[in-house]
């Protein structure tokens, strides 16, 4: 029986009832490692395959972005437009659900998942999004549905209770002004799902994300769940609460930020420049009270800071070098594409003597 396999009949099975506490399972370590949509370097991401593998590689959470269906079910999609990352275009019968729409100021043509109900989405299959970096992806396209959160919660305490590691989740609300404007707010159907989870308290093996910031002070009042403020090198949240995530990433906007959110998600640039030293974020936001858990660290010479590229563009540098030193910086976690690079990266940065 295929890992796969085992794990998708594990999910169908009568087991751990999601309510249920976390028992025995061991703590997770101080420096988390979050599996950026599973393990995506190696799986088309935000799927069983991905999930699982990043499990296997010993991540502490997995990260399903979350986009609401047409009646209302979160499901785990990187965007809502899933033109590139399922086989939607070769179903004929969803050829007329083909519509252009404008999210967050951006023009997208494609097919949207709040234009399909779950049981249509469920028909189709998960191809690699970036199949001309990650080649060696497509050949799993076409072996993966598109998972509801259910699913992904369900998974996690499997998981947890196989491995006796506690395997979190780490979700990312997508576009939530913009739901919200078409009549499918994802903030309450995201927070009953991790009640029915018995998810609800500040030491749960959950953290909330999101690029937008009137959603996150929404949820600071809806749940006990850890939130993160997520930001980019440029630009500003989508629903305009703050003027620019630069200004948001200075010592004051950081005091504001703390008001509601427990740490922040910068891009890693905002923390080492492509060019130049190290900023003083990681400091600042300490001193403001916040975790830091940048993103994402990928393999690709095309993604890494150019001080740990190696070779040609899409082969893979040294990102456990690049990892290592965000470790000195003091991140308190971080995402990463390659979980198992991550884990090995943070074990022996953990296990190194003080300096």
């Amino acid at each position: 029986m295929t890992r796969t396999l085992l794990i998708a009949l594990m999910l169908m099975a009568p087991g751990i009832a999601l309510g249920q506490d976390r028992g025995m399972e061991k703590p997770q370590p101080r420096i988390i490692v979050i599996a950026h949509r599973g393990a995506s370097g190696e799986r088309p991401e935000h799927t069983l395959l991905s999930y699982g593998l990043a499990i296997e590689q010993g991540a502490d959470f997995i990260e399903p972005d979350l986009v609401p269906t047409k009646d209302g079910v979160l499901v785990a999609r990187h965007e809502n437009n899933i033109t590139d990352t399922t086989d939607v275009a070769r179903h004929p019968e969803f050829a007329g659900r083909k519509a252009t729409k404008t999210i967050d100021g951006e023009k997208l043509t494609g097919w949207f998942t709040e234009d399909f109900t779950l049981a249509e989405l469920k028909t189709l299959r998960a191809r690699e999004r970036l199949p001309q970096v990650r080649p060696g992806n497509t050949q799993y396209d076409g072996q993966a549905q598109i998972l509801t959160f259910d699913e992904v919660i369900a998974l996690a305490k499997r998981e947890s209770a196989r491995t006796g590691r506690t395997i979190g989740v780490y979700p990312e609300t997508k576009h939530p002004s913009y739901f919200a404007s078409i009549g499918l707010p994802v903030e309450q159907r995201l927070v009953d799902k991790l009640k029915a989870a018995g998810w609800d308290r500040a030491d749960a093996p959950v953290f909330i994300q999101s690029f937008e910031v009137n959603n996150l002070r929404k949820l600071k009042g809806m749940t006990h769940v850890r939130l993160i403020q997520l930001m980019a090198g440029d630009g500003g949240p989508a629903d305009h609460a703050e003027p620019s995530y630069a200004a948001m990433s200075t010592p004051e906007g950081l005091k504001t930020v703390a008001q509601y959110a427990y740490g922040i998600g910068p891009e890693l640039t905002q923390i080492l420049p492509n060019s130049g030293e190290p900023t003083t974020l990681v400091t600042d936001a300490h001193a403001a009270g916040l975790k830091v858990h940048p993103w994402t660290f990928r393999a690709e010479n095309f993604f890494l800071n150019p001080k740990f590229r190696a070779g040609t563009p899409l082969e893979h540098g040294h990102i456990a070098e690049e990892i290592a030193l965000f470790l000195k910086l003091g991140v308190d976690g971080f995402f990463t594409d390659f979980p198992y690079i991550g884990v090995q990266a943070r074990d022996a940065f953990l296990a190194a003597p003080a300096r």
